[in-house]
């Protein structure tokens, strides 16, 4: 955003931040209520809207429980086509419970972890635990601001290259609340900051955000998988860095993605799209005339995991389902420094709140 624009719509930042001030102060005074659930509870969310890495952060942390407890994710379901609760099943598709919720389904069906949406958080909760009493925890996705619930253990995210403490309130920024409600987090984790990290960058960082004697800060990276076919699909994905790629993304920063993905071709050509596009039919023809077009006998199409479970619908496969098209799922690791503390902290944590303690 430019200078100017940022400049006039100023004002009415200040305003959507007295708003959101007074919203947290009424919970903060009791005169709204927090309500706390009769298990684990783990929230992942951020101060700014999009692009930190929420759903990699939570399988990372399904990842580490899913071998001791019942895991269960609650999720708004953004973008979806129904409305109230759904509980995730081999019938779910990214419109009926939203691509995320559905990247978390289509990745753990089968495991000891439920997936349920509702856009009321504290009733998705309810109807999880009275349709599966088994479970020990639950992960609220992109739930900090969702104030209605108060867990146990609360997490918020900062983008590496785009940090909330150098941001400003939308519409003239990115921020959904003020920088100094960063204080109501347990755990700070600095998304997207690279394997390695010099101690000159991270101590400087860790002094600029400044965390709280009780508060834990974290630094985590991206790691890639291998590629997979979009759900229904049974391509093997065969390709070397003389392929050309057509990249696919609906997300709200693609430029890390892109960036990986250059480093694996020759050429690199892309379709962008808004964060969690709804994709078409005649979104996937024109994926299929941009691929025909390029002019390459090696060539393959490559989406980012969310895209792919929108890019699963059986209308859009007619379409593009025998075409070379694969997700490269992406996973984060916390930096070596910080992994064992941060492990740590919430396995005792769910040890000491859970059902099965």
């Amino acid at each position: 955003m430019n200078v100017l624009l940022r400049i006039i719509l100023f004002p009415f930042s200040i305003l959507y931040g007295m708003i959101t001030s007074l919203r947290n102060k009424l919970f903060d005074w009791k005169i709204f209520r927090s309500r706390e659930l009769p298990v684990a509870s783990i929230s992942v969310g951020n101060l700014t809207v999009g692009g930190t890495g929420k759903t990699p952060h939570i399988e990372y942390i399904t990842e580490l429980l899913k071998s001791h407890y019942t895991v269960g994710i609650v999720s708004r379901g953004y973008r979806r086509q129904t409305k109230g609760f759904r509980l995730a099943d081999e019938n779910s598709t990214a419109m009926t419970i939203g691509d995320e919720p559905m990247q978390y389904w289509n990745r753990y069906k089968g495991d000891s972890v439920y997936v349920a949406v509702d856009e009321n958080r504290y009733r998705g909760c309810k109807k999880l635990l009275e349709a599966k009493p088994n479970v020990d925890v639950i992960l609220l996705d992109d739930a900090f601001q969702h104030r209605w619930i108060n867990p146990g253990l609360k997490i918020i995210l900062s983008d590496f290259f785009n940090p909330y403490h150098k941001d400003f309130m939308m519409p003239s920024g990115r921020l959904r609340e003020p920088r100094k409600n960063a204080k109501r987090a347990d755990v700070i984790i600095v998304s997207k900051a690279g394997k390695v990290l010099s101690p000159i960058t991270r101590r400087t960082l860790v002094e600029e955000i400044k965390p709280t004697e009780n508060q834990n800060l974290h630094f985590s990276y991206i790691e890639y998988g291998e590629p997979k076919p979009i759900p229904g699909l049974n391509h093997t994905p065969t390709w070397g860095k003389t392929y050309a790629i057509l990249l696919v993304t609906g997300i709200a920063n693609p430029y890390p993605f892109e960036a990986e993905v250059s480093n694996e071709c020759s050429e690199l050509h892309k379709l962008k799209y808004p964060d969690h596009h709804k994709f078409s039919v005649r979104d996937a023809e024109k994926i299929k005339k941009t691929f025909e077009e390029i002019v390459s006998v090696n060539k393959i199409i490559i989406t980012t995991e969310k895209d792919g479970m929108r890019l699963s619908t059986p209308e859009i496969k007619k379409v593009i389902g025998h075409l070379p098209i694969y997700y490269w799922p992406i996973h984060v690791n916390l930096q070596e420094e910080d992994k064992l503390t941060f492990n740590k902290q919430i396995l005792t944590y769910v040890q000491q709140n859970s059902r099965n303690s």
